[in-house]
């Protein structure tokens, strides 16, 4: 990933800040970072893939050596082609392999396949074969830089038939292998680095100029002389300094890299630009339209390549602390009328969720439902554990809260054991962390709730949702309007989190986990997803107040994107989609989704019990878990994978940890900052200093984001297919608010949220959602569950002291109300949006004697009279002004700078045009290159 720092001249600081547009090319091209467009050309002994940038300017040529029956031989000359270079090369190497003079046909370079990317090089028992992308869709853009998601793949097989050394187990792992379906769910980028944050990405261009600036010029001189030859500057000889650019180039995080194995074998002989690491989770883009202002909510899951694999046979944690089902969700809010990160407002959360961290499984040897959980290991110092909060400290800093949702009451233990074990390990850990830093653990029982009738689940999940996004804050890259100082909000106000100069810092992170992290674990993220957009729409100035209420087109358009993310994230890990979903704990769900639910819950069944074995096998040898060799027994001859993912089992540790300080050295001192997004010796090592001239097409995101040099249909544009919230959620008839904030009848929406029910059971579910009880008192919020230590009681009676009951209505009153009565409010509260029954409130009562005390003095009042405004109306300043109101505003201030350029656009008007200074032929110089070089 490339970032750009820009100065004026190499003796000035930095004076603006650039986003490496996507470069997907060869050195710095208009694409992206790597190369998109590469073609394979091939001969008897060798392979030739040529990469290029998005508008053919630039490429790079790799050399692949197909005569080794089992070793990788690739040779990069590290040289930049141009157009005409490459077609005299590739000419000059299909004459030369050319058995007779002017023959053609088979002989020659041939044309292989066309491709863009490389996913790596992979090797059985036989020869390498190389796994290239062949299709590709893009699926959400970020400030210019576009993600997409691998649609095909191909794996070609590099020994020619020659040298090759059959082995009969090779075809075998060649389907184990691919049973890894990389057109599902993979994607990439070739200028965004998806394995990092936002948060990261941002920040990591904001850290001091003198850091990069004080890097090796020896290793710069290269690149900026390269640089310098294909970028041909009319104006060097007039004197003027050339604008150097800085740029950054970052590891990724390998934690969530899922070919980093396959491109170790190439990664110190090619150039960096070859290299496209890809994540695997969920990415879903959609347009949220406010009268028209486009903004864009994004949202990206990251699943670890670290202990992955399928439900019952990846439970808990290993030895190193990663745990099973590891996903970080992290979603981005961003006004997309603007594109650029340096002068966009952008906006992200973060949150996570994973297996419970012990040492624990569940036997599947029995063909049941649930399998009886057992721990596998006794952890008395709660070292795993210890382990995984340390990456957690490090990578979201301070504080890290924990909501855990197994079960706490159960006839038989089953979930309750995790809670058991769980709760002494943080106590454990607590007690050597200072106490600001001490990590939370709120433990609730969220199917016992959700049993019963009596308790709304929702509202107690959105009360814990505002205390968790109050601790941790949320990330934006802008300072906040002077709106919210001149009405401040009191939610606002308490918002956590590290406020900068440029904006604010999330600091800590919400950890969620059930027992299979997948539907309460989705629920539970939503809900603290909606509060956490609530505060991002205000911090972006979208709304009034940070809060957003059910049943709007933003919510039914996050919870759609949200349920996208779940059925995926589901089907990955447990074999099916969600069988539990927001509307189930709402209780307005359509009586046909019960049916849907049994059908998931038998598609999951079945897929544990009979599927999960084989892709857990493909996992482990996608992952090169598992390496096959001559000497060592087959992947299916294994009884277990447990010592391939437990290196503790292999070889003893070097060096065992503190049971006291069980966090890593140094990441104390910088909390609650994130150790990662430090400025520090360790971190800045990852970093690579690059350096190049401004106007080098590298930097170029307007014709990558465009590409003015295509001819592409507007129709099949990734814009247009996006999903639109006035399209699909706004309703179609005329007159109706279009604000995406007003709350909305089901059978109002343009796109149904209910499914295919009948009118009367559209009536059922909304009475169902109008008898929900109000949201507890704040106070009631513990991080203990005090009220589940009580005894056990009936789980559909009970009422816990946190909700409040439905009142049932009897017989008599409300019911004994004609129809006629209830039709005549129904008729009467929709045009006029009032409850004619209910008495008007105090405010409207004073508005009203307002308006008649007006109506009555028009005609009475006397020239001689002195009439009080402030019994009629009361005139509040709202603007920055000293004086403003109907009656008198001060004048605004002028500064000399905008005189001057007024005093300058007038005479040039007049014909008298002053002389042109340094500022102007560098911007001359620049229109100059982007119109016409």
């Amino acid at each position: 990933m490339e970032r750009m720092r820009q100065c004026q001249s190499q003796s000035t600081k930095c004076c603006a800040l650039m986003f490496f547009g996507p470069t997907f090319t060869v050195f710095l091209c208009i694409a992206c970072i790597n190369l998109p467009f590469s073609s394979s050309k091939c001969t008897f002994q060798r392979y030739f893939l040529v990469g290029s940038n998005h508008a053919q300017t630039r490429h790079r040529v790799l050399k692949i050596d197909r005569t080794e029956s089992k070793d990788l031989v690739i040779i990069d000359d590290k040289h930049v082609y141009n157009q005409q270079e490459v077609r005299e090369l590739l000419g000059r190497l299909d004459l030369g392999n050319r058995t007779k003079i002017g023959q053609k046909g088979g002989s020659g370079l041939s044309k292989a396949v066309s491709a863009y990317g490389i996913v790596g090089f992979v090797r059985f028992l036989e020869g390498f074969y190389i796994v290239l992308i062949t299709k590709r869709r893009k699926m959400a853009d970020i400030g210019g830089h576009s993600i997409y998601k691998i649609e095909d793949t191909s794996m070609i097989y590099i020994p020619n038939d020659s040298v090759r050394v059959a082995h009969p187990d090779e075809a075998r792992y060649v389907r184990i292998f691919q049973n890894v379906d990389l057109s599902s769910n993979f994607y990439f980028s070739y200028s965004y680095d998806l394995s990092h944050s936002l948060q990261y990405n941002l920040t990591l261009l904001q850290r001091p100029y003198e850091l990069w600036s004080s890097a090796d010029p020896a290793a710069e001189e290269e690149v900026y002389a390269q640089s310098k030859q294909d970028s041909f500057d009319i104006f060097e000889d007039e004197g003027l300094p050339t604008q150097v650019v800085y740029s950054l180039q970052n590891e990724p995080y390998y934690k969530f890299v899922w070919n980093g194995k396959l491109l170790e074998h190439i990664k110190d002989i090619v150039h960096p630009n070859w290299l496209m690491y890809i994540i695997h989770g969920f990415c879903g883009q959609s347009k949220l339209l406010i009268y028209g202002r486009p903004v864009h909510i994004t949202l990206i899951a990251r699943r670890s390549s670290r202990f992955a694999g399928t439900r019952f046979l990846k439970r808990g944690a290993n030895c190193e602390g990663d745990v099973a089902n590891e996903v970080e969700t992290e979603q981005i809010v961003n006004d997309a009328s603007v594109m650029s990160f340096t002068t966009g407002s952008y906006s992200s959360y973060i949150q996570v969720r994973g297996s419970v961290p012990l040492y624990w499984s569940q036997d599947i040897s029995t063909m049941m439902p649930k399998p009886p959980i057992r721990l596998d290991q006794a952890d008395p110092y709660a070292n795993v554990a210890a382990l995984h909060f340390d990456q957690m400290l490090q990578r979201f800093g301070s504080p890290i809260i924990i909501l855990n949702l197994v079960k706490k009451r159960e006839k038989r233990k089953h979930e309750k054991i995790l809670s058991e074990e769980l709760y002494p390990a943080v106590i454990n850990l607590n007690q050597f962390l200072p106490p600001e830093h001490r990590i939370d653990y709120i433990a609730w029982d969220m199917a016992r709730y959700t049993k019963s009738k009596l308790c709304n689940v929702l509202d107690r999940l959105s009360m814990i949702a505002e205390n968790v996004v109050k601790r941790t804050g949320f990330f934006i890259n802008r300072t906040d309007f002077y709106c919210h100082t001149l009405r401040p909000d009191d939610r606002w106000r308490d918002v956590g989190g590290q406020v900068t100069s440029r904006g604010r810092l999330q600091t800590g992170v919400l950890r969620t986990n059930c027992v299979d992290c997948l539907d309460r674990t989705n629920t539970a993220q939503f809900m603290v997803g909606k509060c956490a957009l609530a505060y991002q729409l205000y911090a972006l100035g979208m709304i009034d107040k940070p809060k957003l209420q059910f049943d709007t087109d933003c919510v039914r358009l996050f919870e759609e994107l949200y349920e996208d993310h779940g059925d995926t994230l589901s089907l990955q890990y447990g074999g099916s989609q969600l069988v539990h979903r927001v509307k189930t704990y709402r209780k307005i769900a359509p009586w046909t989704q019960h049916s849907k639910d049994i059908m998931q819950t038998l598609s999951r069944y079945y897929s544990n019990a009979f599927s999960d074995a084989d892709r857990q096998d493909a996992i482990n040898l996608f992952l090169q878990v598992y390496q096959p060799l001559e000497c060592r027994p087959h992947l299916w001859e294994l009884p277990t994978d447990f010592y391939l993912h437990q290196r503790s089992t292999m070889a003893l540790p070097n060096r065992r940890r503190s049971y006291t300080l069980w966090w890593s050295e140094g990441i104390l001192s910088y909390l609650p900052v994130p150790y990662d997004e430090v400025a520090c010796d360790d971190t800045m090592k990852k970093v690579k200093v690059k350096r190049l001239s401004r106007f080098d097409e590298s930097i170029d995101i307007y014709t990558e984001f465009f590409k003015p040099y295509e001819l592409t249909c507007f129709d099949d544009t990734f814009c247009i297919a996006m999903t639109n919230s006035a399209r699909e959620f706004m309703p179609k008839s005329v007159g109706v608010d279009p604000s995406p904030f007003t709350v909305r009848k089901p059978e109002e929406t343009g796109k149904s949220v209910l499914g295919k029910s009948s009118k009367e059971e559209t009536i059922l579910q909304r009475k169902t959602a109008a008898s929900a009880p109000p949201p507890p008192s704040e106070e009631a919020i513990t991080s203990t569950s005090e009220d589940d230590s009580e005894e056990d009681r009936d789980d559909e009676g009970s009422v816990s002291q946190r909700s409040t009951p439905i009142k049932l209505l009897t017989e008599s009153g409300e019911s004994s109300r004609t129809q006629e009565e209830i039709q005549f409010q129904q008729t009467a509260r929709e045009p006029y949006g009032l409850r004619l029954a209910e008495c008007p409130t105090e405010d409207d009562l004073l508005i009203y004697k307002r308006f008649a005390h007006l109506g009555e003095n028009q005609h009475t009042v006397e020239k001689t009279e002195h009439i009080s405004f402030a019994n009629i109306i009361s005139l509040v300043p709202v603007s920055r002004f000293p004086e403003d109101s109907i009656y008198s505003v001060s004048v605004p201030h002028v500064n000399r700078d905008s005189r001057d350029v007024f005093e300058s656009h007038v005479t040039a008007g007049q014909g008298q045009v002053r002389a042109l200074c340094r500022e102007d032929m560098l911007l001359y110089r620049e229109y100059v290159k982007n119109r016409y070089m």
